[in-house]
């Protein structure tokens, strides 16, 4: 097997180095994001929704920054949430400080009942630039 080319943003390496897994990886001109949650620099969530909301995307502006990309080189979007019915709107509402203009990105949303003590995660496919 060939060497990942993995990309790590500057510093929030706690969960990374914790559960054993790869922020990034790009392969064959795709950036291929785990999903990001909404944890300060040692791990822990953000205890309010629409915080952790505003956290994940940071954290993943972050990872796709470290790769030379923005948020308007993904392709495809998962969301996964605890409790969407209830949870939804709040977090769209959020969602749409980050999304950008049109075109958008596919997105596919969700519902699980366990994030690992979150209550959001945003996973994503990024082209990427050249």
């Amino acid at each position: 097997m060939t060497q990942r080319d993995v990309v790590f943003p500057a510093g929030r390496q706690a969960l990374y180095e914790q559960n054993r897994y790869s922020p990034a990886v790009r392969s064959n001109g795709f950036l291929f994001v785990s999903g990001q949650v909404g944890s300060r620099e040692d791990g822990s969530p953000e205890p309010e929704l629409e915080a952790q909301v505003r956290r994940a995307f940071t954290n993943l502006n972050a990872v796709l920054a470290a790769a030379d990309c923005t948020f308007d080189d993904v392709v495809d979007v998962t969301v996964f949430i605890v409790d969407p019915e209830k949870q939804f709107e709040r977090i769209w509402a959020v969602a749409q400080e980050f999304w950008g203009e049109a075109p958008y990105p596919n997105v596919t949303a969700v519902g699980v009942t366990w994030l690992y003590g979150f209550q959001f995660e945003i996973k994503v496919v990024a082209k990427v630039p050249g």
